[in-house]
């Protein structure tokens, strides 16, 4: 593959590579990867990068032609908000639910049921249930 004729515009494909997924590796960029696939977008990125399109067409043509899936960081939009605030929902459920069982937990073993102490009568039912004798 060919370097392009300005260290700016070289610059500028490197960057976008590196924002692209390799559709066949599907966990590297199309920079980092060797598949032919990968090879062949860089080309076309250097293309379109010489023919005068923009970082922002550049981006727009790789989408439309192959989907969101060629972007490694997804943009957000309707059809991936569940992508971009599904971990933070899940964070905030699991810290409710941890704030709700800390307050349960409290209660049933908070200072209040430390300190309750049983009548005498009520001492003798709980060991008139649990068959015990009284020393």
């Amino acid at each position: 593959m060919k370097f392009l004729p300005t260290a700016a515009l070289e610059g500028r494909a490197r960057a976008l590579s590196k924002e692209l997924r390799c559709m066949v590796c599907q966990n590297q960029s199309i920079d980092d990867s060797d598949a032919p696939l990968a090879r062949d977008l860089r080309v076309l990125v250097r293309e379109r990068l010489q023919a005068g399109d923009s970082d922002g067409q550049v981006i727009d043509f790789l989408v439309a032609r192959y989907g969101e899936f060629v972007l490694l960081k997804p943009r957000f939009s309707l059809h991936t908000a569940l992508l971009w605030l599904g971990p933070a929902a899940v964070m905030l459920i699991g810290a409710l639910g941890l704030f709700v069982l800390a307050r349960r937990y409290r209660a049933v073993s908070g200072p209040a049921a430390a300190g309750a102490t049983l009548t005498p009568a009520e001492q003798a039912r709980l060991s008139e249930i649990l068959g015990r004798r009284d020393p």
